[in-house]
């Protein structure tokens, strides 16, 4: 889905409520939000339209409970005034490292200038690095990081789970407007080098020279040269001939440079704004794009339990679950478990089908009991069973030859194995596994609850995490 901002942050909000069963906000008033939508939302509504009128609906009962939630809402994930707070502190630092350097000499070889050119000319190569990885592949890096920093975070409940969702979504936006700081800054900070340097020259006369152990004139003047020659075309000053250069020189006889200092300002301003302050400022108009683009779309993904019955009910449809029991059919007090757990995904008025008991050794004619069409089939095992493949693998195999298309979903019902192996966890542990690798084998989700006193919440998330691909 791709939503705007705002509406993006609420519907993460009211989905970490919707996921943590908390007191402030019970399954009625889920129900409730989700039949306001289907009431008020226009006909032709999209999901993403019907779930930013949910949780528009949902925070006008969860604010007055929640103080935490208005100021998680009022605290703005940008603000514009940092554009303007980084170029100052950018300013501020080139003037303060330009006089912190006030000498009566400036080296050629050795100004401040050449370490922010060689540092930003490092970002740039980075950057081209990055440019040419695979988005999906950036933008899972800056996933786990923010994953990392999060969990390390104080606090629990929704309010820190819509927190860490909200920091892994908006990854991508958050990065883009992070590089739109650093690249200001970095503009800045040129900006201030470079009227350091005139502010130095306007009230002190300064003097050029060179000294090296190395080097001698000629090739300093071939790597001045080299290296001012943008500048040089820009401003049309010329670099001296070797002559020159030589009589530049710092030597314990000549311990003060006698050239004026004024053109080679002029051309290490110019190359200041060539190598460091043009670049960076493009770079932080296009982050600012991407940010303001992506703040406008931004990506969810199509995962809340609250979609499709939403969308079910909307378009006055009701979803139809088919039961299909193997071996045994359920007790009434294990119906309506089933029936509770499914309701969080599917609506409450969603309607339940007990389909006829499939004996054991008669599973291929599961295909006929589940021949009727049904938002999604679920086939009922006791977990006491040992899972077998010539059984209940044929019978998964059946059920999933009589429809292809329509979702198929493995419940493991852990009431009676509960009963008698209460006091051994390990062996409820073992039982799981081994449905569970049956049920991969046959690429079918599989659930496992007690269906008699079911823990609604866990059986939820259980649920949402056996249905997401």
């Amino acid at each position: 889905m791709s939503l705007d901002e705002s509406s993006a942050r609420r519907i993460v909000l009211v989905r970490a409520f919707d996921a943590a069963d908390s007191p402030l906000w019970t399954p009625e008033d889920r129900a409730w939000a989700s039949r306001l939508t289907a009431e008020t939302a226009p006909p032709d509504a999209s999901a993403e339209r019907l779930l930013a009128e949910r949780a528009n609906h949902a925070l006008q009962r969860l604010e007055p409970r929640e103080q935490g939630l208005r100021r998680w809402l009022a605290r703005p994930p940008w603000r514009w005034r940092w554009v303007v707070a980084a170029a100052a502190l950018g300013v501020v630092a080139g003037l303060l490292a330009d006089l912190l350097g006030r000498a009566p000499l400036i080296d050629l070889l050795a100004p401040p200038v050449w370490g922010v050119i060689a540092w930003n000319l490092a970002v740039y190569a980075v950057l081209l690095v990055q440019a040419l990885r695979p988005a999906a592949r950036r933008a899972s890096g800056i996933r786990r990081m923010l994953l990392a920093w999060w969990q390390r975070a104080p606090g629990r409940g929704p309010l820190r789970d819509a927190a860490t969702r909200w920091a892994l979504l908006s990854a991508p936006l958050t990065l883009a407007r992070l590089a739109a700081l650093l690249h200001v800054a970095a503009a800045a900070l040129a900006a201030g080098l470079i009227g350091g340097l005139y502010l130095r020259g306007l009230v002190l006369d300064f003097r050029v020279g060179w000294q090296s152990t190395f080097l001698d004139a000629a090739t300093v003047r071939h790597l001045l040269a080299v290296l001012l020659a943008p500048a040089s075309a820009l401003t049309g000053i010329g670099i001296p001939d070797t002559a020159a250069i030589e009589a530049m020189r710092v030597t314990p006889a000549v311990p003060q440079g006698q050239a004026s200092a004024a053109p080679w300002i002029h051309l290490y301003a110019a190359t200041l704004a060539l190598a460091v302050f043009g670049p960076r400022v493009l770079l932080a108009l296009g982050s600012l794009v991407q940010a303001q683009l992506r703040s406008r779309r931004l990506e969810l993904p199509l995962d809340d339990p609250a979609l499709a019955p939403l969308m079910r009910r909307h378009r006055g449809a009701v979803a139809g679950v088919r039961v299909l029991p193997y071996a045994a059919a359920p007790g009434a007090q294990a119906a309506l478990g089933l029936r509770a757990i499914l309701a969080r995904a599917y609506g409450d008025d969603l309607q339940l089908q007990m389909g006829e008991v499939t004996p054991v050794g008669d599973e291929e004619a599961a295909a006929r009991r589940a021949a009727v069409s049904a938002a999604i089939r679920v086939a009922l095992v006791d977990m006491g069973a040992t899972p077998e493949a010539e059984h209940h693998g044929r019978f998964l195999q059946a059920l999933r030859t009589a429809a292809p298309a329509e979702p198929l979903l493995l419940v493991a019902d852990e009431a009676e194995f509960r009963r008698r192996f209460g006091g051994l966890p390990g062996r409820l542990d073992e039982r799981r596994a081994a449905w569970q690798r049956l049920a991969d084998n046959h690429d079918v989700p599989l659930l496992c609850a007690d269906l008699e006193t079911p823990d609604l919440a866990q059986a939820e998330a259980a649920l949402q995490k056996a249905l997401t691909p």
